[in-house]
Parts: structure tokens; sequence; C-alpha cells
């Protein structure tokens, strides 16, 4: 039983809250730099308009506003992991020593594997505005499949072989033991969550609305579950998305670009594994769900019956199709990722059978 009145329990809380506090301020005094690379040297890619009207004609005016924003979040939260790690071994300061939240256990993986695809997404990003990659433009998608595939098992096989993880939370039953399907299960969820989160990217503020209350949730799982390190690092990713959100909300300064999405996708999919709520995460990042079975759907119908069933997709840009503004579809989204994500923290919390 979690007792909120222990001090040592009051101390964490207030260590991951003033954590995410920090991000947010180092961030928003990061983005006027950032902003002046993005703007100077034009890393702004095109919008597309072959095989898809109703997206060019409803995007079109976003011409020229520079993506490859995400480098905000992956790049303070590494700064302050890195930095609090080395100014607490350098000084050996109590209080640095406190606030620094990289542990083996719990926040090498998600760093290591946030900073890794959010450098696959940088180069995706980086070919696809200068045109310059052997494809015309970025990655194709199987190449990205692959290397966000790679990059899973990699982290699923550091799961499974080097911690012994072989078993899937079923909330309100307890844990199952799947032996080797845990591996291509880890694989699925990280490379799902990528995809989907990039699907959202599509509009101003969706996708990092949706992921400040999808890690909002898993902050809230993580420290219930006692790992505090874990919760300290989605805080931080937190307050860097606010910043990041502060100039992406309409109209956008920036956007967020594979760099972003992708990067923060893989790593909220290894939360979910980390804090063993994989299957609570369809409730609380419902949004993304909804946003990749739109896809699915819109492919599959015109394969099967020769025409659409949305007028465009992902489902947001059929939103905005029937008429709906901008900011009225990353509103309502937002009010239903906010819903689902605390449905999703209650379940991963009761669920887990410790209360």
């Amino acid at each position: 039983m979690i007792r909120f009145s222990d001090p040592g329990l009051v101390a964490d809380a207030a260590r991951v809250v003033g954590l995410g506090a920090l991000a947010f301020v180092i961030a928003m005094l990061g983005t006027p730099f950032l902003s002046h690379v993005l703007y100077k040297y034009r890393f702004a890619k095109s919008i597309r308009t072959a095989g898809v009207p109703v997206f060019a004609s409803l995007h079109k005016k976003k011409e020229g506003t520079p993506t490859g924003g995400g480098v905000l979040i992956w790049a303070t939260t590494g700064l302050l992991a890195f930095g609090l790690l080395i100014s607490a071994t350098l000084t050996s300061s109590p209080l640095l020593n406190f606030l620094s939240f990289l542990s083996r256990r719990e926040t090498v993986l998600p760093l290591a594997a946030l900073i890794a695809s959010a450098v696959v997404g940088l180069v995706d990003d980086y070919w696809d505005v200068r045109r310059i990659s052997p494809f015309g433009g970025g990655l194709r998608m199987r190449h990205r499949l692959f290397l966000y595939a790679a990059i899973a098992s990699i982290g699923a096989w550091w799961f499974f072989v080097k911690l012994g993880w072989d078993r899937i939370h079923v909330p309100a039953f307890g844990d199952f033991v799947i032996g080797g399907w845990y591996i291509p299960l880890f694989i699925l969820v990280v490379v799902a969550t990528a995809f989907s989160v990039n699907e959202a990217d599509g509009l101003d503020g969706l996708a990092g609305g949706i992921l400040l209350f999808c890690f909002g949730a898993y902050a809230a799982i993580a420290f219930t579950k006692g790992l505090t390190d874990l919760a300290a690092f989605c805080a931080v990713i937190i307050g860097a998305l606010l910043a990041f959100l502060w100039f992406n909300v309409y109209p956008a300064r920036f956007f967020m670009g594979d760099t972003g999405s992708m990067s923060l996708g893989v790593t909220l999919g290894i939360m979910a594994m980390l804090t063993n709520s994989a299957l609570v995460l369809p409730i609380i990042a419902f949004p993304l769900v909804v946003e990749s079975l739109s896809v699915i759907i819109q492919v599959a119908a015109k394969k099967l019956r020769g025409k659409k069933v949305f007028l465009s997709t992902p489902i947001h840009h059929h939103f905005e199709a029937t008429g709906w503004p901008e900011t009225k579809v990353t509103m309502r989204f937002w009010i239903l990722a906010a819903v689902s994500a605390s449905l999703g923290t209650i379940l991963g919390i009761l669920g887990a059978g410790k209360f």
C-alpha cells in the first residue's frame, strides 16, 4: 500500500514535478536558437500533392513551415539526464545525486531508444527536406519499418535475455508467462505505437497534446509502482513537450517531424513494457488507435471495394474535410486523449493489484 504521508514519497513526488518544470524552462530557453536554425537553413519539407488532393487543399498554406521541432524534446531530455548525472558525479552533491534520474534499471533503455530513434528520424527528415536520399525524398516505408523494428528488437532482447522478462500483466488477473512470445509482442507494441504517433502528427499541436496525456498517464503508473526514476523521465519529456506545444499550437512555428513523432512513439511503447502495462496502452493512447485504424480501414476499403470510407486519412483530416476548423479537431482530440488517458491510468494502477 502506498502511503502518501510518507516524507520520502513526498520528496519523490516533488522531484518528479520539479524535474518536469526544469525541463520546461530549459526547452523554452532553447527554443529561440532551434527556431533560428530551422528557419535560417530552411528546414521545411514540401506539402504532398500527388494522390492526396484533399490533404493538399487543406494544408497548402503550411508550405514553408520548418519541421524537426521534435529535436527540442529529445535534446532537452538527454541534456538534463546526462547533465545531472555528470554534475552529480563531479561534485558529489547530495541534491544533484537525488535529482539525477538516469539509472540502468529504469531509464537507460528508454533514453537510449529515444535518442537512437530520434537520430533515425532526423536523418529521414533531413533527406526529405533536401531531397538527397537515393529515393528522392525521405526513407521509404519498408526502410523505416526495418530500422524502427531493429531498435525495438534490441530493446526486446535486453528485456528477455538480460532482464529475464517473459510475462505480461493482465489488469485484475495478474501476470502470465508467455515465454519467447514476449519478443514479438515487445516489437509489435513499440513499432505500432511509433507509427501511430507519426500518423497523428498532422495538425498543429495534435500529436504533442495527445502525447502529453499519454506520458502523464505512464508517469503516474510508474510512480505508483515505485519506479520513480522512470516517472521522472516521463516528467522531463512532459516538460519539454509543454515547451514544444507553446510554439506548435496553431499557427505552428515549427512541426515535430519524424525525429519527434517516431522517437516519442518508440519511447511510449517501451514505457508500456517497462511498467508491465502494455494491455492498457490502447486505452491510454486511444486517439492514436483511432488514427491508425482509420488508415487501415481506408487502405482495406480501397483495395477490396475500390472506394474510400473517409474523405481523407488519418481521420483528423476527414474531420477537416467535413468543415471542422483545424483548432476544433485538435481540441476535441485533446479532450478525448484526456479522458482515455485518465481511464487507462485508473485501470493500470488499480489493475496492478497492489492497492
